[in-house]
């Protein structure tokens, strides 16, 4: 059985692509931006599998909360930071309305495989969200909600819910390429990010396709 890797848009996957052997038992498939695209891609590919895969890893770039740019990070918990309701009081999340859950755990033999690969990763918390940070008032409301937050993606949760629905593992990975607060262009290293995407996909290539 192999892995199936999902990331968000094609240069994602071509940045992962780079990094696997030829004979690699990995397919990777970019399913589209946001959370729903991401759970309704990566559903569809783990139906069509029939079984093939036996985990399926969120990857690409996202923002970094406290880890600087270029560095890899692995979720521990993939998180919608931003599902549910606002009131008077402040956020509500999904979990609290009780209509559901906003937090998958990654698979812990998984990550664990992931981890020994590459042994400089952050290992944290990685929020998905329908509207990324731009502003500091925000950041720091996410970071009272979710302590353990390292990251930030658009992707991640919805990729957990179709691995969860399909009984598969589930992992993230994400390099930084921007730090998450006051919305700065300028500021961003996607290239660079997506070099330390192929870097870190070369250190996983071997563990993740035996």
């Amino acid at each position: 059985m192999g892995l199936l890797i999902v990331t968000a848009v094609a240069a994602e996957a071509e940045a992962v692509l780079k990094g696997l052997a030829p004979d690699s038992s990995i397919a990777v498939v970019p399913v589209g931006v946001g959370m729903a695209a991401a759970a309704a891609g990566t559903a569809k590919l783990l139906t069509l599998a029939d079984g093939r895969y036996r985990g399926v890893i969120s990857a690409g770039i996202g923002g970094g909360i406290g880890v600087p740019l270029g560095a890899t990070v692995l979720a521990a918990h993939a998180i919608a930071g931003d599902l549910g309701a606002d009131s008077a009081e402040g956020f509500i999340a999904l979990d609290e309305l009780g209509f559901g859950t906003t937090v998958y755990k990654a698979d812990q033999k998984l990550l664990t495989s992931l981890r020994e690969a590459l042994p400089e990763a952050v290992v944290g918390d990685v929020l998905t969200m329908n509207t990324v940070t731009g502003t500091a008032a925000r950041l720091a409301g996410l970071v009272e909600r979710y302590p353990a937050a390292v990251a930030e993606s658009m992707e991640g949760y919805g990729v957990a819910c179709a691995a969860a629905q399909a009984q598969v593992a589930f992992a993230e990975l994400r390099t930084i390429s921007n730090t998450v607060g006051p919305r700065d262009r300028d500021a961003w290293r996607i290239k660079d990010a997506l070099e330390a995407l192929t870097k870190a996909t070369q250190m996983l290539s071997t563990s993740l396709s035996s």
